[in-house]
């Protein structure tokens, strides 16, 4: 089998879809489709049952699979690995992140890394609300991966990793816990939770937390605190409600809380960011791998929900 086959064949057995095959190799469906049957014509027998619903591995396929997978993934590792040292990409990177469901992602992330880049050893730290950019000016972490907007001059923007819905947090005795949905608008009639400190930037916390709504209501505020595990006691306690991703229901499953989808929020998104001044192999490498972890996932709007349903049936 030649390299493209083969890199056909595994990604088709992974996604067991012909378009996303095709996006994840920058081929088109008819290639991919092409080169599958070229390999079934070489072996005589299918490889993948094909309906209109659904795509499969056939007995041969799945053996085909399970023998050349291993070394095949063992080859890359070993050829990432030796131009990586030839780069110099060995030390420890430290990576920040702000929430769980990013520090999961980045820990697959870390995993598909390690095994590229095995000289380098990779430590994730979490970055508290009212400090988003301190570790990162002070050294601290190398290179995070934080809610946007940034707009900080001495700091380098790289791609978003994570685009998800925004949710209300509630406890479950709030009125609105009721409801299915809620508007921004709603916002007005709550005590929204307040960050505490002076270290964010005033943009950042207004897009998170907004003052006004968009027809210029005052959002009261709430408590404030300095950490997420001080917000959900808060929360619980029926004392503010919490403006966050719809991603973090499947991560903080308190018991006590409601997740509310507010339809007229813009999306919230996480990108990775780093010191212009203080940019690395090591960073850039790991910028590079996590983008395409991503991309391989389905993209921004779509790694995680991926990543959690993998997750999920493996325990």
């Amino acid at each position: 089998m030649e390299r493209h086959e083969i890199e056909v064949f595994l990604t088709l057995a992974e996604e067991l879809h012909f378009g996303r095959t095709a996006d994840r190799l920058g081929l088109t469906q008819g290639r991919v489709s092409q080169t599958v049957k070229k390999l079934e014509r070489r072996f005589g027998a299918d490889l993948f049952e094909r309906t209109s619903r659904r795509v499969a591995l056939t007995r041969l396929g799945k053996q085909l699979r399970d023998g050349i997978e291993p070394p095949y993934q063992r080859i890359q590792e070993e050829i990432a690995a030796v131009a990586a040292a030839g780069r110099g990409v060995t030390g420890t990177l430290r990576v920040g992140f702000s929430g769980a469901f990013t520090g999961h992602l980045l820990q697959h992330i870390t995993e598909q890394y390690a095994r590229r880049h095995p000289g380098v050893e990779v430590r994730l730290q979490q970055i508290q609300l009212f400090d988003p950019f301190g570790p990162l000016r002070a050294g601290q972490v190398d290179v995070q991966v934080t809610e946007r907007p940034v707009n900080e001059p001495d700091l380098t923007l790289g791609p978003v990793l994570v685009r998800e819905p925004r949710a209300l947090l509630v406890a479950n005795a709030h009125p609105f816990a009721l409801r299915e949905s809620v508007s921004i608008e709603d916002w007005a009639d709550c005590r929204l939770l307040s960050v505490g400190g002076a270290s964010a930037p005033q943009y950042w916390l207004e897009h998170l937390f907004p003052t006004r709504t968009p027809s210029g209501r005052p959002i009261p505020r709430g408590p404030a605190v300095l950490y997420w595990e001080d917000a959900m006691t808060v929360i619980r306690a029926n004392q503010a409600v919490c403006p966050l991703s719809l991603a973090a229901s499947r991560y903080y499953t308190h018991t006590g809380l409601a997740y509310l989808p507010v339809p007229d929020a813009p999306p919230l998104e996480y990108g990775l960011v780093w010191q212009t001044a203080r940019s690395t192999k090591l960073a850039l490498a790991f910028i590079q791998a996590a983008e395409a972890a991503v991309n391989a996932r389905g993209g921004p709007d779509r790694a995680l929900a991926t990543l959690h349903d993998s997750t999920r049936e493996t325990t």
